[in-house]
């Protein structure tokens, strides 16, 4: 079984968005791109501040590319993401359950981190990465491992 570590919110301005996350309920930021500290009104495209809890990283994000077909001016849940072992076999297993692959790794920005986006069940968004992201607790060797095959795939 993967592992949720990554939630992903689509923001006008992440500095803003991330004060209201750590005040009400202290998280901590973990990394900052593209954004001075503090409350910055007019964000530029592409900017991000990422928060943990301690176990999950949240990005907060302003996209500098529609990745997903929701447009730039989308506010809100965006992704959420699952640690596996081999992005490579996941992919095949995900596209037969029904999971068409809407991102690859050449769409993603040079300093995002390594991610592949899918689209599943009632248009919500996720990805798949065989690294952790910045904040979120470290996962498993095992849990990491594609589930086996049933007769259906």
């Amino acid at each position: 079984m993967a592992q949720i570590r990554h939630i992903a919110i689509s923001s006008d301005n992440p500095s803003k968005t991330a004060d209201f996350y750590m005040k009400a309920f202290g998280m901590t930021e973990v990394a900052r791109h593209n954004l001075p500290p503090g409350v910055v009104e007019d964000a530029p495209r592409p900017s991000t501040v990422v928060l943990t809890d301690g176990h999950i990283s949240l990005a907060i994000l302003k996209f500098g590319k529609d990745q997903t077909g929701v447009g730039l001016e989308y506010q809100g849940l965006h992704h959420i993401g699952f640690v596996v072992d081999d992005p490579a076999a996941w992919t095949p297993h995900l596209e037969a359950l029904g999971a068409p692959n809407i991102t690859r790794p050449e769409d993603m920005p040079k300093t995002a981190h390594w991610e592949i986006k899918f689209r599943g069940p009632d248009n919500v968004v996720f990805d798949i990465s065989h690294l952790e992201w910045p904040g979120a607790s470290k996962v498993e060797p095992d849990t990491k491992a594609q589930p086996v095959k049933d007769a259906a795939e």
